[in-house]
């Protein structure tokens, strides 16, 4: 087990990569983060609230060993009057230079999701009502996104985009994504599909009943079988006791319907995290998170019975200095080796950064 530093610089918030996703093509893997500003007083992530985020953008070409790190070469659909040609976090920043989210135009359509060299990656404006989400397109590899285009409001009080997709054939593509519950408060998950590359999407199927807390941040898989597996990250209380947990649901019907089959993390630590799920080449199942209890650090389980029973948990890091930490995304390089990006600290009142394992599970 390695554990590789991507970028770590003083003073300095880096976090997030769940938000924006992960790609890759055999050892060359493309991670999505946001910086800001460190700020040990800012809160449950200490940040500062003052400075902007940028939308930053990670790349290996050695199977995650070393990385070349600079801007997303994307716009945010508003930027507090910035200069167009800036990067601005997707989601972090509301402005007027380049429109609202609401102003955003739709996708022409015509995207061959299916092209060698493809990527997508969604943001949001906010997490409650209100919030508005769109996407980017990329078919060199994250080297350049179009976009933003605008994703429709599928009549709900808000949509909070998280990049996680299936690509279904040449023009279908399948987005999970999160929507405000019914008193406009976080979270609720569904799918929606585009059957035109991207020109229109249809809704499909919430995934769970509303939750009484939230229900959000989901990781797919489509199995051999065809079946499909969403993990999402839950809260709820016990008790009168908040706790946050992992579950598990599949569709056998391309996500007309779905089903929980269980939950294979029961405690994700204070404030909880959310799963990368992954479907490794021998045919197993990987879902890793963070976890924001001590020891805090980032964990792992495996299923061999594709996700109807997990193995004990794998403890990939317990040096984690607090509960900031986590938010993974897990790709497997044609050696079988498997890399974990996700944000870290070593202390709480360090900086925030983004690292990698490299592991064998």
């Amino acid at each position: 087990m390695q554990h590789v530093t991507i970028y770590h610089r003083a003073g300095e918030y880096a976090g997030w990569p769940a938000n924006y996703g992960i790609w890759n093509w055999d050892d060359e893997i493309v991670v999505g983060f946001t910086l800001g500003r460190h700020d040990p007083s800012g809160g449950f992530h200490a940040r500062s609230r003052e400075a902007p985020f940028v939308a930053m953008q990670a790349r290996s070409r050695d199977g995650g060993h070393t990385w070349d790190v600079g801007p997303t070469p994307c716009h945010a659909p508003a930027n507090r009057g910035l200069s167009a040609d800036e990067h601005v976090a997707p989601g972090l920043r509301v402005g007027e230079a380049l429109g609202g989210p609401a102003d955003l135009p739709a996708c022409p359509g015509g995207t061959d999701f299916t092209h060698p060299d493809f990527a997508l990656m969604c943001a949001r404006s906010g997490l409650t009502a209100g919030a508005r989400s769109w996407f980017y397109l990329s078919t060199d590899r994250c080297g350049h996104w179009e976009g933003p285009y605008g994703l429709p409001m599928f009549d709900q009080p808000g949509i909070a985009a998280r990049t996680d997709y299936l690509v279904e054939g040449p023009r279908s593509c399948l987005l999970f994504l999160t929507a405000a519950k019914s008193d406009g408060k976080e979270g609720r998950v569904f799918c929606a599909r585009t059957t035109d590359g991207g020109r229109s999407f249809e809704f499909v199927a919430w995934i769970g009943p509303e939750p009484e807390g939230f229900a959000i941040m989901p990781a797919s898989v489509r199995l051999p079988d065809g079946r499909l597996l969403a993990a999402l990250r839950c809260r709820g209380t016990d008790a009168g006791v908040t706790r946050d947990w992992i579950d598990l649901y599949v569709s056998a019907n391309r996500g007309t319907s779905w089903d929980c089959i269980g939950t294979p993390v029961s405690a994700t630590g204070r404030g909880g995290n959310p799963p990368t799920l992954t479907l490794l080449q021998d045919g197993r199942l990987l879902l890793v998170y963070g976890y924001r209890d001590a020891p805090f650090g980032i964990r792992a389980r495996v299923s061999t019975d594709q996700g109807q029973t997990w193995e004990p948990e794998i403890l990939l890091r317990t040096d984690g200095g607090c509960h900031d930490l986590g938010y993974p995304r897990t790709v497997q390089r044609p050696d079988g080796t498997v890399v974990t990006a996700y944000y870290y600290n070593d202390a709480p009142d360090t900086e925030r950064y983004l690292a990698a394992t490299l592991w064998r599970p």
